[in-house]
């Protein structure tokens, strides 16, 4: 198995497990119905172990496009490789997604709310604001990728890390999942999505491609600023890198802040 067939592999592994706890859990007269948030962690958890443990050997599994360039970028990882591990994940991804709809055909029908079976697929903010969910993003993503690191530097029995690692994603799940439905990655979300647009999912309503955009920048940020700092402070190696990331995640943020700042303007004016 070659690398970008481990990743894409891996990543379509790692949605049919994830995206299909959110079916399992959101969708109508599915058995795993209102079973709640504590399942849908545990199920992400055990997907990215799961995937990790099937096509480690042969990509590294990365399955997260912020989790390879925070890579290249603190010199883990040849750039060269970059735009196929990240086509690889994303095609995955969508993949994963259309087994899912596939897998849950008849609950479609059975499920009248197209806000739900959107969250089968991508992530939303429960509390929509642009830069506060952007941050709970990059957050998210800088907590993923700084602690994959640390792991790694741990010595553990064989083959435990990937198991290690699903429960990282779990605690992520518990404790900061809340706000934005952690997507922490962007092929998880933007394949996913992708499929939700394309696919013939009765009643499915918008694929909300105005929010899409937050959990793409958001975990690149936050998976850039996690190795970065893992780089400066665990190994004492910091690089002016470090540094044009923090100014760019502070610029995004701004911007992001501003943006909704004028929305909320023009729509109170209209309301008023």
């Amino acid at each position: 198995m070659s690398a970008f067939l481990g990743e894409f592999v891996g990543t379509a592994l790692l949605i049919i497990f994830g995206a299909g706890v959110c079916a399992g859990v959101n969708l109508k007269k599915s058995y795993a119905a209102n079973s709640g948030w504590i399942v849908i962690t545990m199920g992400w958890g055990m997907a990215v172990a799961m995937a990790a443990y099937a096509v480690g050997k042969y990509s590294g599994a990365h399955l997260n496009p912020a989790l390879t360039v925070a890579l290249a970028l603190s010199g883990d990882f040849p750039w060269k490789d970059v735009p196929g591990y990240v086509l690889a994940q994303v095609l995955g991804a969508m993949i994963g997604a259309a087994i899912i709809y596939l897998h849950y055909w008849p609950h479609w029908k059975e499920t009248d709310d197209p806000g739900v079976k959107l969250g089968v697929f991508a992530t939303g903010p429960a509390v929509p604001n642009p830069a506060a969910n952007l941050l709970s993003e990059i957050i998210g993503t800088f907590v993923l990728v700084l602690v994959i690191l640390a792991i790694g530097a741990n010595k553990f029995a064989d083959g435990l890390n990937p198991f290690v690692v699903g429960f990282l994603i779990v605690a992520i799940g518990l404790s900061l999942g809340g706000t934005t439905g952690y997507a922490i990655n962007p092929a998880r979300d933007f394949g996913p999505r992708l499929a939700h647009f394309l696919l013939p999912i009765p009643g499915k309503g918008s694929s909300n491609w105005s929010y899409a955009w937050v959990p793409i920048v958001g975990p690149l940020l936050g998976g850039a600023l996690g190795s970065l700092v893992y780089k400066a402070v665990f190994l004492g190696k910091p690089t002016g890198a470090l540094w044009g990331v923090l100014a760019a995640t502070a610029v995004v943020l701004a911007g992001a802040k501003l943006t909704a700042g004028k929305a909320s303007n023009v729509a109170s004016r209209y309301s008023s």
